[in-house]
């Protein structure tokens, strides 16, 4: 048993220093500090005008009952599965004014997920073309580099982190990153989703 716990506590210790030395931790650093100044900043605008502006709770009822679930859904899936164009966070909102809100909350991570996967082979699919594989080859090279030399932690960073996962999937279809895998680590996609509603559900 002893032996057991020694051998994972020193793949542990390598994977650590692996990471630490190929410049993972101050990837992930870098794109955390790119991101939290614009969600800080989003954030507060919407704190500001929830207060003096719009009743957010008032507005996310109007919608829900002016239009029709089933195409909130599906435009929250067609963004997901393009660069994340809309805030998930928007939709989690919306679903806490829905009858049953953790009902469409789960709906809304399972779109997620899939439309993490629609981006994964969009990904395969670009990098067919021969004009977008040179340019990824050559001024994205680096950045390519870094992507399979990562992996699967990107897609859990993706996944967890407010980054928009559809480029996080594009990359990893890219690479052709193996989709069993791909598949695996995304569905902490479902836990980002619930842990943010515990904390919108409050707020709105």
């Amino acid at each position: 048993m002893n032996t057991v716990k020694k051998t994972e506590t020193n793949k542990l210790k390598r994977a650590h220093l692996y990471y630490k030395y190929t410049g993972f931790y101050s990837f992930v650093g870098q794109s955390l500090k790119k991101a939290i100044i614009p969600i800080v900043f989003i954030i507060a605008a919407l704190i500001v005008v929830d207060l003096y502006v719009i009743d957010f709770s008032n507005l996310f009822t109007y919608i829900t009952e002016t239009y029709a679930p089933i195409n909130i859904l599906l435009v929250f899936l067609a963004s997901e599965s393009l660069l994340g164009l809309v805030p998930p966070e928007i939709f989690i909102a919306w679903s806490d004014k829905m009858p049953e809100p953790i009902l469409y909350l789960t709906l809304l991570a399972t779109l997620s997920y899939i439309g993490g996967i629609i981006s994964y082979f969009i990904g395969k699919w670009i990098f067919t073309i021969p004009r977008v594989y040179a340019y990824m080859e050559g001024k994205m090279k680096k950045h390519l580099k870094q992507i399979r030399k990562w992996g699967g932690f990107l897609i859990v960073v993706g996944a967890l982190l407010p980054i928009p996962y559809s480029i996080t999937s594009m990359a990893a279809g890219t690479i052709h990153y193996k989709f069993r895998n791909y598949l695996l680590f995304g569905l902490l996609r479902f836990v980002r989703f619930y842990l943010y509603a515990i904390a919108i559900f409050n707020l709105v």
